[in-house]
This record gives C-alpha cells, structure tokens and sequence, in this order.
C-alpha cells in the first residue's frame, strides 16, 4: 500500500496507445473532469486500495478505471492507475512477515493465488488482462527517489510551485528524451562498472520506458517528500544534474568526480530516507 511519504514515475500515452474502447473511456473520463490530479490522487489511490482489502475477501474485488490526465488543447494523454494490480500487490505485501494462521484468515490461499498470477501477468507482459494492455504506467517509491529515475530526465524541466495551497516539484520530458538519457547512461554504466546493481537498474528502467507510445510524456513526481522538505532544499534541488555530472565524469574516465557526485546525491537522500525511522 503506497505511502503518502512517496514519489512516482509516471507516463502519460497519447490516447492512439489504446484500443478503440479504451479511447472512447478516456475521452469521456477528461470531459466529465473525474480525473484527480497528482496532488489528491495518490490519497485516492491509497483510500481505494484499503477498502477494497477490507471487502471480505470473496474474490479480488473489480475496481473503476482511474487515470492521471493531461490536456494540452488536442492533445490527451492518459496515465491509468491499475488499481486491480495494486490491490493484488496489497494483498501479497500483507502477508509478508505475518504468521501463517493470520495471513491466511487476512488473504486466503486461493486468493493470494490470484494476486499473485495478476502480479506476474503484469510483470511478465504475458498477458493482456480484462481491463487494457499490461502495461504499468506509475512507479511507487517510498520515503526517497530512487537515484535511477533521475537518469531519465534533466535539471532544465524542473516545476517547482510552493504557494499556501500547493507544493510541487516533478520532472515532466518527452518520452524520446528520456530513453536517449537512460540508454547513454546504460552504455556509460555498463562500459564503466560492469554488471553492477545501478547499471541492472537503469537497464531495467530502460527497457521499461520502452513499452510505451512513442509521443509519451514521462514525469517524476516528488509527491508527498515535498513536505518533509523545507522550500530553500527544494529550491537547490540538481538531483538530475549529478546523475549526470557523474554518468559524464565516467564517461571521461574521471572516477573521482563520479564518486564525488555520488556520494553528494547519497547523503541527501539518505537523509530523508532516515525519517522513515522516525515516522
């Protein structure tokens, strides 16, 4: 169940990415305006997945279609929640730890059995399911950013708004630009550092922005840590510009300023994850 304290990777397809149904759903969706917007919809999200947890456990309960939406004039591009696959992914996640006589009376066998044959569908894109294409448009991170994600964008698309009723900081690029970031940095990583966790994680964060709509819009959300953080910090924030600082200092063979940005982009963000500790 996603934390309020998170941020998210997020693609937004151009409605041409969908089938037929779909496209009319989502066009109807935008103008009756019952799309949420990234302030209000991970709170959305998370409200939907604990009552559907909470609904007795029959079966995996069937959830409305919700999306992320952006309208620029003509142009609407949608990025669906999967609340189904959430759910199973609740499901699963609320039986790790727990004794076998509580988790079975929480989640029982067969459905866990459910859960985890959707998990895999989507993961493995094996199948398409009832409701679309299997494709996850929204990554979930608790309590920090992974530092692959930054590798996808650049410090120049910064949106920065701190006012009274909103603080916001995300990343919004063309999906082109991104997958020409992350596949330089694979190339650089893999020439550099070999089979290394980071080099495995971009690649797979590589090959992921590669199931999607060529014209997407990419977009990584600070969600809720902008209010673990104060606005100077978030005003300073270059976490994109040291991931690339870096990835370009070891293109050049200069591992000391790669460590340098490194250990830089570490410390800051190892100080918010150490706030988990404190929730």
């Amino acid at each position: 169940m996603p934390s309020l304290f998170a941020s998210y990777l997020r693609v937004y397809e151009p409605l041409t990415a969908f089938d037929r149904e779909r496209q009319t759903f989502w066009r109807a969706y935008a103008r009756e305006g019952r799309a949420a917007g990234p302030v209000e919809g991970p709170l959305r999200q998370r409200t939907a997945v604990l009552e559907a947890l909470g609904a007795g456990w029959t079966r995996l309960p069937d959830l409305p279609d919700e999306a992320y939406v952006l309208q620029d004039e003509d142009t609407l591009l949608v990025c669906p929640w999967n609340l189904r696959l959430r759910v199973a992914e609740a499901a699963l996640n609320a039986r790790d730890g727990v004794p076998s006589v509580l988790a079975d009376a929480f989640v029982p066998p067969v459905l866990a059995g459910q859960a985890k044959a959707i998990v895999e569908d989507w993961r493995s894109g094996a199948n398409v399911l009832e409701h679309g294409v299997p494709r996850v448009h929204e990554q979930v991170a608790t309590w920090g950013v992974p530092l692959r994600w930054f590798a996808f964008v650049g410090l120049e698309e910064r949106e920065l708004i701190l006012t009274d009723s909103d603080r916001t900081l995300r990343y919004r690029t063309d999906i082109s630009k991104a997958r020409r970031r992350a596949h330089r940095a694979v190339s650089v990583l893999r020439k550099s550092l070999g089979d290394a966790p980071i080099t495995e994680a971009v690649e797979e964060g590589a090959r992921w922005l590669e199931e999607f709509h060529p014209r997407s819009v990419v977009e990584l959300d600070y969600g809720g840590l902008v209010n673990l953080l104060p606005d100077a910090d978030l005003k300073d924030d270059d976490s994109p510009g040291l991931v690339l600082a870096g990835i370009g200092a070891l293109s050049r063979g200069d591992g000391d300023a790669a460590t340098e940005a490194y250990e830089k982009l570490v410390a800051r963000w190892r100080a918010v994850q150490l706030l988990e500790r404190c929730n």
